[in-house]
């Protein structure tokens, strides 16, 4: 017989996985993905990109914290340990959000939900679900990956309608609604946040692409910048 020492269950629930922080300190000065193009200048300047007056409007919510769990929705007790970690119950329903202060959550499918908190955080948030979850999940932190835009503005329907398929009609697509498609020959998860306010997440890898993009497309609206 094998002198492998066989863990009881107990004994396997006792024992927590190696988290490591992988968020730098506030010392370390935080890049997002476009900061090469200089928003923050932009916006100061109060610049229009662009031959109109500036209907579409541009934020970077950038450098937060991007955690994908994944469990079963059918446990209860996991249900209920996401909610005590996050303060919100997680949105069961397809294609929909909640948020609650500065945490949002997205439902993905059926056993994946995307989680956004400030980035100072979400090593904190990931202790916390190691603390409170028990049984099968997964929950990965992929930060540095992607960046948040933030779409706002008169004309950010129809200059959306130039970058996706997506039907973007209120009765359709109200707010809190979340979808991942495609966007401008790439990809993006757009959530609607108000009437006339989109967010997108997008890879960091095709940032600077949809940046470019964006200012092209939004030419006969008028790009303006928010810090």
């Amino acid at each position: 017989m094998s002198d492998m020492n066989v863990m009881t269950p107990a004994e396997m629930a006792a024992t927590k996985a190696a988290v490591m922080d992988q968020v730098p300190g506030p010392e370390v000065q935080g890049q997002s993905p476009l900061h090469h193009a200089d928003l923050a200048s932009l916006a100061k300047a109060g610049t229009v990109l662009g031959a109109a007056a500036g209907g579409i409007q541009l934020r970077e919510h950038k450098l937060l914290g991007h955690l994908t769990l994944r469990l079963n929705p059918e446990n209860t007790d996991q249900l209920a340990a996401a909610e005590r970690v996050l303060g919100v119950a997680l949105p069961l329903q397809p294609l929909t959000s909640v948020e609650k202060g500065s945490y949002s959550v997205r439902w993905m499918s059926p056993d994946e939900w995307l989680i956004l908190v400030p980035g100072l955080e979400a090593f904190d948030v990931e202790s916390r679900f190691r603390d409170e979850m028990g049984g099968h999940y997964s929950l990965v932190n992929s930060s540095g990956g992607s960046t948040v835009l933030e779409l706002s503005g008169a004309d950010v329907v129809e200059l959306l309608k130039r970058c996706t398929p997506i039907d973007l009609h209120p009765t359709v697509f109200p707010v809190g609604k979340v979808v991942s498609t495609v966007f401008a020959k790439s990809s993006a998860i757009i959530r609607r946040t108000g009437e006339q306010r989109f967010e997108l997440v997008i890879r960091r890898s095709f940032s600077d692409y949809i940046w470019l993009w964006l200012q092209e497309v939004s030419r006969e609206f008028g790009l303006v910048v928010k810090a």
